[in-house]
């Protein structure tokens, strides 16, 4: 097998894990209870509505929007190489609009366009950085090589680090031994 395809198939394979980690995240809120529990099932269709109407940012849920996002920009770059940059970008809408859709429908989260709008702002990012790579490796394979073994890195460490924290009842995972507890 030649190196182009393997590493197709790597980033592939990578790209499906991704995207079953980010639905696993926005949409089912990592499986916990607590999470669905406290939201309100609502359509927020004020972009930055808590500026606009309260002067206030919620920043670090800004940065978690955009950057979860950027790993798919990457890979549309990698995989998606013959589409336009626009139509890329309707990808990234399209995306973070099915999950926020989702979302309400399942009864587990807002609609919300602030997280469209800061989603498809880190696809975008992601794209740039990919096609920064590409122009610096001055290659789409060692851009897409380097891509596929910081993603496998980065994507063995989430995991492990969420291992580690569902095995020793921390952080987002003791919500449901809290619930559970406060329910007795």
């Amino acid at each position: 097998m030649n190196s182009i395809l393997k590493s197709t198939q790597l980033t592939f394979a990578l790209f499906g894990v991704y995207l079953i980690s980010i639905y696993w995240i926005i949409v089912l809120k990592f499986n916990i209870s607590a999470y669905h529990d406290r939201v309100e099932r609502s359509f927020n269709w004020i972009p930055f509505r808590e500026f606009v109407l309260y002067g206030k940012m919620d920043f670090p849920e800004i940065i978690l929007n955009i950057f979860i996002f950027i790993p798919f920009g990457l890979y549309a770059g990698v995989l998606l190489k013959h589409w336009g940059f626009g139509k890329k970008v309707f990808l990234f809408f399209s995306l973070s609009f099915l999950f926020e859709i989702s979302q309400y429908i399942m009864e587990v989260g807002a609609f919300d366009i602030t997280d469209l709008i800061n989603n498809t702002l880190g696809g975008i990012i992601g794209l740039i950085i990919f096609m920064g790579l590409k122009k610096a490796f001055n290659s789409q394979l060692k851009a897409q090589k380097f891509i596929n073994i910081f993603a496998l890195i980065g994507t063995i460490l989430i995991f492990s680090f969420l291992l580690f924290l569902k095995t020793n009842d921390l952080w987002i995972f003791r919500m449901n031994t809290i619930k559970t507890l406060g329910e007795l």
